[in-house]
């Protein structure tokens, strides 16, 4: 094919696609303008996740009359005018890409109008064309009206999303802008209804609490960069600084997702940032487990490349190392002056059971096993009885042995002997893999068996969080959730899978759905399937847990009867094996 010149409208869909991924990308873009532009009331309108509507509504400065037509062209922008203005970027946009990307793969309508001017000016675009220009009354400010994303990309359209998980992304980049910028209001509403609201009074714990809930706010630390002299968490050099709130020991998350990171007020994804913090947590936390975290980083302009991707989500550092030491000893400082002390929980305890409870063990099995309450400080209240018979399909190439429960190491591992030597094998790993089959069965049979509380359980969750749960609501109560909306953010749990029925109901919740909003599962299947693996993951007995010959002994006995024993749902081995070979040739026998 010969060499020749796209069309502007195909060149300008193409740009379009680095700058506006999803609707969330269109709501990033007009935010920031809307801030850029002094805004102190920014208002947010979206329907069906975004697809169908996105409009931002601001009480900034406005667009000249004079200057409406220029702002949709490529490259246009107020903020700088030189190629050494990009050194000093203080101000969110500046690429002059917004507003043309946007307009490229959407049909758009503009309303804006400044204090000087009587009237205001009304701007219709379709796929980038202007369709109609005329003047309108309106207050000062601007309103910015995106219909139909991706009408005119089909291709792009059909890589969406669910509604529920678009308009997660949304509420999550709602959120980060309040916390971003406490002393404006954000107001989000979606399909006419009000998801978040902040107020706007320049205090960044109120925010916390309009995002996270009460609860969580009041296991926050303050933290507050500044000279090496000071008071706490003021040990880092005038240059750099890093204010904003980190969560206790005792609060984690299942991923990094709770870890907001600002550069310069600016929304970053940063691996020098979370890698600084997580050291800083180092020996605090358990594996696998992150901390909530709401951090500014505040340095010289100049010291800071915010031109590294179109979507200017990404940063690099001039000193990324001193960024490093200047956060992880911030977080760090704070951690060790102002952390509470851990306190020591009783020893574990087996509840008794029923007769009903024993009847449905396979087996002559014992009663009281995984029964368990551990008190802990820093972990979930969970216990796990097997409440229904194994009668999944087995595999004989893949089955156990029969073994015999020798003891328990570290209150973590199962020693058991067997025909082909010794297993040494994963209590929590082990436990996860043989409540996920007896869900699975049960799934398959109708019968998944749910407990009724007693008392029903209020759980704050964060907008993401709440995002997941509407998402995979239809899922959680097939698996035995009953919830129902409390107000705001908060659920209401009147019932949840009888695996998890003496266990920290909330904390289980809040865990299942961070997991399950990390990664994708385009199938159906696969993410029922993941939805299971979290929940067993949380009802299953924990490694510190001490337990009786009798529940050991019924744990192996629901693994051996496992299709798939020798490894949990999440693909982690359950078991090591040493053979009576090796053992012999590590005697010197051999």
């Amino acid at each position: 094919m010969p060499i020749r010149v796209l069309a502007e409208q195909v060149a300008a869909q193409i740009a379009a696609g680095e700058v506006i991924e999803r609707p969330a990308s269109v709501a990033k873009e007009l935010i920031e303008n809307a801030i850029d532009a002094g805004a102190t009331d920014i208002r947010v309108e979206v329907r069906e996740g975004g697809r169908r509507l996105v409009r931002v509504i601001d009480n900034g400065y406005g667009i000249p009359a004079d200057e409406v037509d220029i702002a949709f062209q490529r490259h246009a922008t107020s903020k700088l005018s030189t190629a050494e203005d990009l050194d000093r970027i203080t101000t969110l946009g500046f690429r002059g890409e917004a507003l043309p990307s946007i307009a490229a793969v959407a049909q758009v309508s503009l309303l804006t109008r400044t204090a000087d001017e009587p009237v205001g000016t009304f701007l219709r675009l379709d796929g980038g064309v202007v369709t109609q220009r005329e003047e309108r009354g309106a207050p000062r400010g601007t309103i910015v009206t995106v219909e139909n994303l991706f009408y005119n990309l089909p291709a792009r359209l059909k890589f969406l999303k669910t509604v529920a998980t678009e308009a997660g992304h949304i509420q999550d980049l709602v959120a980060s802008c309040a916390l971003a910028f406490p002393e404006r209001r954000f107001t989000l509403t979606s399909d006419s209804r009000l998801v978040f609201q902040s107020l706007g009074t320049g205090n960044l714990l109120d925010v916390l609490i309009k995002v996270y809930g009460l609860e969580t706010a009041k296991n926050m630390l303050r933290v507050e960069g500044g000279e090496e002299q000071g008071s706490t968490g003021k040990i880092i050099s005038p240059a750099i600084s890093a204010t904003g709130y980190i969560s206790t020991p005792a609060l984690h998350r299942g991923s990094r997702k709770d870890m907001t990171f600002f550069v310069n007020r600016r929304w970053v994804q940063d691996r020098t940032l979370a890698h600084a913090t997580t050291e800083a947590y180092r020996t605090l936390l358990p594996v696998g487990r992150y901390p909530l975290v709401v951090l500014a980083v505040e340095l010289p302009p100049e010291d800071v490349d915010v031109n590294v991707h179109p979507a200017k989500a990404e940063v690099r550092f001039r000193d990324s190392q001193a960024v490093f030491v200047a956060v992880q000893r911030a977080v760090r400082r704070v951690l060790m002056e102002q952390s509470p002390i851990p306190q020591i929980g009783a020893r574990p305890t087996f509840s008794t059971w029923t007769r009903r409870d024993h009847e449905h063990l396979p087996g002559d099995s014992a009663p009281g096993q995984f029964g368990l309450e551990l008190q802990r400080t820093a972990g979930p209240h969970l216990s796990a009885p097997l409440d229904f018979p194994i009668t999944a399909p087995i595999d004989h190439g893949s089955r156990l042995p029969i073994l015999r429960v020798v003891g328990q190491v570290g209150q973590a591992y199962i020693v058991a002997e067997g025909p082909e030597g010794l297993y040494l094998i994963d209590q929590h790993a082990a436990h996860e893999r043989v409540l996920y089959e007896q869900f699975q069965t049960a799934r398959a049979e109708a019968r998944v068996p749910g407990q009724a509380l007693l008392e029903p359980v209020a759980v704050e969750l964060t907008l993401g969080q709440l995002a997941t749960l509407q998402e995979q609501l239809p899922l959680l109560t097939e698996l035995g959730f009953q919830m129902e909306p409390f107000g705001g953010p908060t659920m209401l749990v009147r019932a949840v899978p009888a695996a998890l029925r003496d266990g920290d109901v909330a904390r289980a919740l809040v865990a299942i759905l961070d997991e399950a909003s990390v990664g994708s599962a385009p199938l159906a299947q696969e993410r029922e399937a993941r939805l299971i693996a979290s929940v067993c993951k949380q009802a299953a007995v924990k490694a510190g847990q001490t337990l009786s010959l009798a529940e050991m002994q019924e744990l192996i006995r629901g693994l051996e009867a496992s299709s798939a024993p020798r490894t949990c749902p999440h693909g982690r081995p359950t078991m090591i094996h040493l053979s009576t070979v090796q053992l012999e040739r590590e005697f010197g026998r051999r």
